[in-house]
């Protein structure tokens, strides 16, 4: 394993989204993943307030035990997944939330903290003047964002006083490449961090979803029932989007590898991207998302895929 680094942080290339714990599976079989990433040498560890209402962080805190000074936790404050986000990233907010994480954590700092989305209700300037104070205070050691446009990025840039966004964590895969209209050049030129969420786009980017045969008995995208992607295969199983995937399998195998290989690979090739997390809900997935990340993509091997990819990107 590799790593590169966020802001004073170092982390490994491939990082453990932990998303899937407390809504997706248990805290049994979140130890066993968590086990199975330190193992694989992983170093990153993300969660969010958010995830499994509470539950994921408190499974992760668990989880790493005496092993928490080995690795890089990052959690996310400001969005709750409802209708009352309006001002969640104001100073008494951030505050309360960072007081609840690290409890659910059971760790005395959080590493990389991140504002999960913007908030319109409260100036950028005054969320940054806050977790300046945390960093003070030795509760946060570096601050990053979620969910940014450019113009966003550049306005909280322009505002940083005490402490700036490191990172920033917004959507990217081979089938969702809007990054590459601007947002990654923003980050080499600021030097900002790009940590891409959902690199395999809910899964139809490891091959098991396959032009003309029917999802996977029991898969997200298939109507795994009681999920909360239940419904999403109807979006993101099109025509286009198998067709796309079957190209790119073509061209990972006739270079003996797989389009999970290829999934992990495209992102790190990227300078700015600096480490691409995904969830797990078992052991095998995690050493498999490792594995992955190990090809290198040459400049040729670039252009060639933006190729097949076309107006699909």
């Amino acid at each position: 394993m590799t790593s590169r680094s966020i802001g004073s942080l170092d982390v490994s290339t491939v990082g453990l989204g932990c998303n899937n714990f407390g809504w997706h599976i248990d805290e049994v079989t979140s130890q066993q993943v968590v086990d199975a990433a330190l193992d694989a040498g992983i170093t990153h560890f993300d969660t969010a307030e958010l995830y499994g209402e509470g539950a994921s962080e408190a499974f992760l805190g668990r989880a790493l035990g005496a092993r928490r000074d080995d690795v890089v936790i990052a959690t996310k404050f400001g969005y709750r997944g409802g209708d009352d986000d309006a001002g969640q990233a104001r100073p008494e907010a951030v505050r309360q939330a960072c007081e609840g994480s690290l409890r659910r954590l059971a760790t005395d700092r959080i590493d990389l903290y991140y504002l999960h989305r913007p908030d319109p209700d409260t100036p950028v300037a005054d969320t940054l003047g806050t977790l300046a104070d945390l960093v003070a205070e030795g509760k946060v050691r570096e601050v990053a964002c979620s969910g940014l446009s450019v113009d966003q990025l550049r306005e909280a840039e322009a505002a940083a006083t005490g402490v700036r966004f490191v990172a920033v964590q917004n959507e990217y895969s081979l089938l969702h490449r809007e990054p590459e209209a601007g947002t990654l050049d923003a980050c080499r030129e600021l030097g900002v961090a790009f940590v891409p969420y959902f690199p395999l786009k809910s899964g139809l980017l490891t091959g098991k979803y396959r032009r003309g045969d029917a999802p996977p008995q029991g898969s997200r995208l298939g109507g795994k029932e009681g999920s909360r992607f239940k419904g999403m295969g109807n979006s993101l199983l099109t025509d286009d989007n198998l067709e796309a995937v079957e190209r790119l399998i073509g061209w990972a195998e006739a270079r003996d590898h797989t389009i999970l290989d290829l999934a992990f690979s495209y992102l790190l090739a990227h300078g700015a991207v600096a480490s691409v997390i995904a969830g797990a809900t078992q052991p095998s997935q995690v050493h498999g998302n490792v594995a992955a990340a190990g090809w290198t993509l040459t400049d040729d091997d670039l252009a060639e895929v933006d190729a097949l990819l076309g107006a699909t990107a």
